[in-house]
């Protein structure tokens, strides 16, 4: 076969590279326009063009008021303050809330908060694809429900959600209710105009969009009452205390840019390259991809089942040669837990702890992915003689 010297990044949904041009804008920043956007010299005003610009490029983009854009230390922090902060502005209007099976802890753990805080989840289940069902029956809404929460592509399978169809439903079942959606792994993939899809509030992480670790970006509608969960200087309209992370907003702004400048032309050359990888993964004997394999997934995801294979042997495998994949997800740490998303699809037992995600980004090349395709047919078979029977 071929020598090992090629690397090919196949782990995207955990974190991306930062674009060149992202990382020069963040050093111009913090060692030459690096003044405080509260400040009210010549510095602070640099610093504040920045924020205003990085505002109008999201809601550009989103098509929403430049007013309505909040930044974040990430992705955990914008589902934080959504949730939390939503929840606790409308605890008098009723203490019910509703998300997924299939959530980030981010969203999860958010939810398991608020139960501790009196509130009450329910968990809509999903499909063998890990769609929510849309089936009125399924919705507990009532006009006790203050928010919904559904995440817009699942990072561990890449399925899709039907946000437009779950808007429509929770808004014609309780006008008031709330419908947050977390973008993280969506934004970047797909065009998403809150207003349309009636989502109220709307979190994005940089990482995932080849900008900076430790950025996030909220979409918060100007109609939704929501409280700060950090408190200080009042920055960002009182919602967001603490001076702005200018570099950071900086950089998530541009890498946004970047992405959605020719983002149907990225998007189908992702399309492509998930095709090749998934028509030939699915070719090799005891391997099976989770969820659709086609554009009715997200374009960047594919959960690959190996019988007889654990998840970090083959990770450590494809490794060795250069190849990097994730067992499950790689956001609750670095043991795997047995996955909810998987349980939730109904994945048998045996394959919970044999699954292993590959993702891609506007980086990746047919090249890289036809070399660890090589690479699975060569090693599989090998992993799968040494099983303890």
């Amino acid at each position: 076969g071929m020598l090992f010297n090629m690397e090919a990044y196949f782990d995207n949904s955990a974190t991306t590279p930062v674009f060149p041009e992202v990382a020069e804008l963040v050093l111009k920043i913090m060692t030459e326009d690096y003044g405080n956007p509260s400040s009210m010299h010549r510095k602070g005003y640099g610093a504040e063009t920045y924020l205003k610009e990085a505002k109008e490029i999201f809601a550009e983009i989103l098509k929403v008021n430049p007013k309505e854009i909040y930044f974040t230390s990430g992705g955990t922090e914008s589902d934080n303050l959504a949730l939390i902060g939503a929840a606790m502005a409308n605890r008098r209007s009723g203490d019910h809330l509703i998300t997924t099976r299939i959530e980030h802890p981010a969203v999860k753990n958010a939810m398991k908060y608020l139960e501790s805080q009196g509130f009450s989840v329910d968990y809509l289940e999903v499909d063998e694809n890990g769609l929510i069902l849309l089936e009125e029956r399924e919705w507990k809404i009532t006009d006790r429900t203050i928010v919904v929460s559904v995440m817009h592509v699942n990072n561990e399978i890449g399925a899709v959600e039907p946000l437009e169809e779950a808007g429509a439903l929770i808004k014609r079942r309780n006008p008031r209710c709330l419908f947050h959606v977390d973008d993280i792994q969506g934004f970047g993939k797909y065009c998403i105009y809150p207003k349309k899809q009636q989502i109220d509030m709307l979190s994005v992480s940089g990482h995932k969009i080849h900008g900076p670790k430790g950025i996030g970006m909220l979409y918060v509608s100007d109609k939704v009452k929501i409280a700060p969960i950090l408190y200080g200087g009042g920055q960002q309209a009182g919602l967001r205390s603490g001076t702005e992370n200018v570099p950071g907003i900086a950089g998530i702004a541009r890498s946004t840019k970047i992405i959605y400048t020719d983002i149907k032309e990225r998007t189908a050359e992702l399309y492509r390259l998930k095709k090749i990888f998934t028509d030939g993964v699915q070719k090799l004997p005891d391997v099976t991809v989770n969820g659709f394999t086609d554009e009715r997934s997200a374009p960047h995801i594919v959960s690959v089942s190996v019988k007889n294979v654990r998840s970090e042997v083959l990770l450590h495998a494809l490794e060795d040669r250069g190849v990097y994949v994730s067992a499950g997800s790689a956001c609750a740490s670095n043991k795997p837990a047995v996955s909810e998303t998987l349980k939730a699809i109904g994945l048998p037992k045996d394959l919970l702890e044999s699954t292993v995600r590959f993702s891609f980004s506007v980086h990746t090349t047919e090249e890289e992915i036809r070399y660890a395709l090589q690479m699975m047919e060569e090693i599989i078979p090998v992993l799968q003689k040494f099983v303890r029977r």
